[in-house]
């Protein structure tokens, strides 16, 4: 897997990811940390809205500013998401108030829905031959992981030595590291064509998705993914604290090592991959952890309802969640390659980033509104009938996807061999 950084430009490009997640890691530990200085006991409302205003930015931003930057240079887009990222970060530092942090909140997810649907469109061009790519989203995947279990580490460290506004300037720190990374990239390549009205470019990639059927399962099964997210970010804590494995007043320590047990899940898979994708199509895989996903949700919330929830089984539950999330997220990129003309790939990318996080809005309440009302079991149950309804969906909506290549060239799998 490591091979693929052989590759310059790529290698170059996938630094540049590691700075901006390193940066956006330590941002949402500073965040907490702010919130709680300016609200102490109130944080909790201020991180939600926080986390509100950025699946929305998301949801919203993203396809405008695709079919914004259509026909533009790609480094020039990613340089200039970089530019704003830095500016806004370091202007956190001086923040006193919540609403200092929710305009730079909306600014900075506004930002990263530039960047990373961008960022998504060029490794394709980067990197056309196909073993190379299912490398390089293995390794990107696995920097994500990586990401989420070391980035509280290192703002902890930090925190040792720095007040925690100063976080901020380690975050802006991580964003201009990316910037040089694509600066030196050398990529030369366009985010999109822009011959068509701007109304046009603004759907065209939510046309592509409701059109082709393959991009229905991903836009579909990401709700599937959305549940698992819902319950290992939100239900965890609650979980562990109803079966005794943490205490009320400092749960921490065992939500690290679920949290690393999901992590370790997923990690283990990403390193698979490669390997597994050039014996089964992308499809089949990517059903098959979907299919995982309401077995484990629905044994977690059976387990949580008769009391034999323990924490060892939370770090095995959590183990197979995270190796799920992994087989369905990771190979998705293959198929948008696949499917996609070069030229509709960064509208359809943007299109994919915004539909996915949609699902995080519908996901996150449900979770926090049914875990109030009738406890973490109750909505840990709700979760996997809805992780089981979307995968449903994205199977009769993928029905007459056209077999891939390499998909001709073998035995259709059992399940959905046609997508991949």
């Amino acid at each position: 897997m490591l091979t693929v950084l052989r590759h310059r430009r790529f290698a170059a490009l996938f630094a540049s990811q590691v700075a901006s997640l390193v940066g956006t890691g330590v941002l949402t530990v500073a965040l907490a940390l702010v919130a709680v200085r300016i609200a102490g006991e109130g944080a909790a409302q201020i991180i939600g809205i926080a986390l509100t205003i950025r699946i929305a930015a998301y949801v919203v931003v993203s396809p405008i500013a695709s079919a914004l930057v259509a026909g533009r240079s790609s480094r020039a887009v990613l340089i200039s998401a970089d530019a704003a990222r830095v500016v806004i970060a370091a202007g956190l530092v001086l923040a006193t108030e919540a609403w200092h942090l929710y305009v730079a909140i909306l600014l900075l997810h506004s930002a990263s829905a530039v960047f990373t649907p961008t960022y998504q469109a060029v490794i394709p061009e980067v990197l056309p031959d196909e073993r190379d790519y299912t490398s390089a989203q293995s390794l990107s995947r696995l920097a994500y992981d990586l990401e989420s279990l070391l980035s509280p580490v290192l703002a902890a460290l930090l925190v040792l030595v720095l007040p925690p506004s100063a976080l901020f300037a380690v975050t802006a720190a991580g964003f201009a590291l990316s910037a040089l990374a694509v600066g030196l990239s050398r990529i030369s390549e366009r985010a999109g064509a822009a011959g068509e009205p701007f109304a046009s470019r603004l759907t065209r990639g939510l046309r592509l998705m409701t059109r082709i059927p393959a991009l229905r399962f991903l836009a579909v099964l990401d709700a599937v993914t959305a549940t698992v997210y819902a319950t290992v970010l939100v239900t965890t804590v609650v979980l562990l604290v109803v079966i005794g494995a943490a205490d009320v007043g400092d749960p921490s320590g065992p939500l690290a090592v679920a949290l690393v047990a999901f992590g370790a899940g997923s990690i283990a898979v990403a390193l698979l991959l490669p390997r597994i994708l050039d014996r089964g199509s992308d499809g089949a895989v990517m059903a098959t952890g979907a299919a995982i996903v309401p077995v484990a949700l629905a044994a977690t919330a059976a387990l949580a309802l008769t009391g034999a929830l323990t924490l060892p089984l939370v770090i095995v539950l959590w183990f197979v969640l995270g190796a799920a999330s992994s087989a369905i997220s990771t190979p998705s990129a293959r198929i948008i390659r696949r499917e996609v003309e070069p030229d509709d790939r960064p509208a359809v990318f943007a299109a994919r980033f915004s539909s996915s996080h949609a699902w995080y809005a519908v996901t996150y309440p449900i979770a926090g509104l049914v875990g109030s009302a009738a406890g973490p079991a109750a909505a840990t149950a709700v979760l996997a009938v809805v992780a089981l309804l979307a995968l449903g969906a994205a199977l009769a909506l993928s029905r007459g996807a056209r077999p891939s290549a390499d998909a001709q060239a073998r035995p259709p799998a059992a399940s959905l061999g046609s997508v991949g």
